[in-house]
């Protein structure tokens, strides 16, 4: 096991020292940094993303070779409350006045920040791929952000926000959640250059950070996993939601899909509201809708062509739902379209 001090006053500054450590190259492109790792300590990527006030993305996609364990110190320049959350893999925290470790689990999250001059402990396994997205929050330059109204967030949040002195230690461990899992996918995938990639990345982290925050709403309200699913049955579920999203057009009936996924028509029910807020049908409904609206910006498909292509079979009773939920008409919406252009 190989321990490495970090001190560092930013980001940047801590990804330089990792690869001062462990090795490899940081590359810049616009914004974003990658330490790119092939050697006999690792291979793998490490990117930083920083964004306007004060909030920064580390993306961790890495197999160690190594079992290592970084000790990062909170400094008063640069202590942020930070939001850990492992799709892939797992790893291990613990503050340095602890002697216990805690592990964080697929897909499982974390919130922390510690007290200035305190020692985080982020120790990653050895011969274990970990894909994990970590967001921090810089406190003094995120308050001044305009839009920035942490008096809406519940009374412990709102403390360790406002904490700009760094006086307090904070730490909440998560439960399952697989919705941080498909915001992350989306930022894998997003596509472009420079300042527009930079912006799409930017949505989707605070996407990403209000799930981080109404999960730890629904903690302190009590609100647990549902008692009918195992977390291996949602991630069941999870599957077969991922599977509607590629194949749309498909017929699906709760009878089908339970036989499929081995689960009753009841855990499935239960397994769609948790994870979607929303029922089986409503959830279908829902992903042909969006997909439609995807077809009708970016292809020349007519209304009837979309209609079929996601697998509805009345073009009326497609108008209806569309309007209802996007306020306008399939045919009001293409003509839209056409006049921006």
């Amino acid at each position: 096991m190989i321990e490495i001090e970090i001190i560092a006053d930013s980001d940047k500054d801590l990804l330089e020292q990792i690869a001062i450590k462990i090795g490899g190259s940081v590359t810049s492109n616009w914004s974003e940094n990658i330490l790119t790792i092939n050697n006999e300590n690792a291979i793998g990527t490490i990117k930083f993303i920083p964004f306007d006030w004060g909030v920064n993305l580390l993306d961790f996609d890495i197999k160690l070779h190594k079992e290592f364990i970084f000790k990062i110190q909170a400094v008063p320049e640069f202590n942020p409350l930070r939001f850990m959350y492992p799709s892939f893999g797992s790893f291990k925290h613990r503050f340095g006045i602890d002697n216990k470790e805690s592990k964080i689990e697929q897909f499982q999250s974390l919130i922390f920040t510690n007290k200035t001059d305190g020692y985080n402990y982020i120790h990653l396994p050895k011969n274990e791929k970990v894909e994990i997205n970590l967001i921090e929050i810089v406190r003094k330059k995120f308050l001044k952000k305009r839009t920035t109204n942490v008096s809406t967030l519940n009374e412990k949040l709102y403390e360790v926000f406002v904490d700009t002195d760094h006086d307090h230690r904070f730490i909440n461990y998560g439960t399952l959640n697989l919705k941080m899992a498909d915001i992350i996918a989306q930022i894998k995938n997003v596509k472009g250059k420079g300042m527009l990639r930079i912006l799409k990345i930017e949505a989707r982290v605070y996407e990403i950070l209000s799930l981080h925050i109404q999960q730890h709403n629904r903690l302190l309200e009590g609100v647990p996993l549902p008692k009918s699913l195992a977390k291996d049955e949602l991630k069941i579920v999870r599957k077969l939601g991922k599977t509607i999203v590629k194949n749309p057009a498909k017929n699906y009936t709760l009878e089908d899909l339970s036989l499929t996924s081995g689960l009753t028509q009841a855990k499935l029910q239960d397994g769609f509201k948790f994870l979607y807020n929303r029922t089986v049908t409503e959830y279908i409904r829902h992903i042909r809708l969006e997909s439609s609206r995807d077809l009708l910006k970016n292809t020349d498909l007519n209304i009837s062509q979309i209609v079929y292509s996601i697998g509805f079979s009345s073009r009326s009773y497609f108008s209806k739902i569309f309007r209802e939920k996007y306020g306008i008409t399939p045919n009001g919406f293409k003509k839209k379209l056409l006049s921006v252009v």
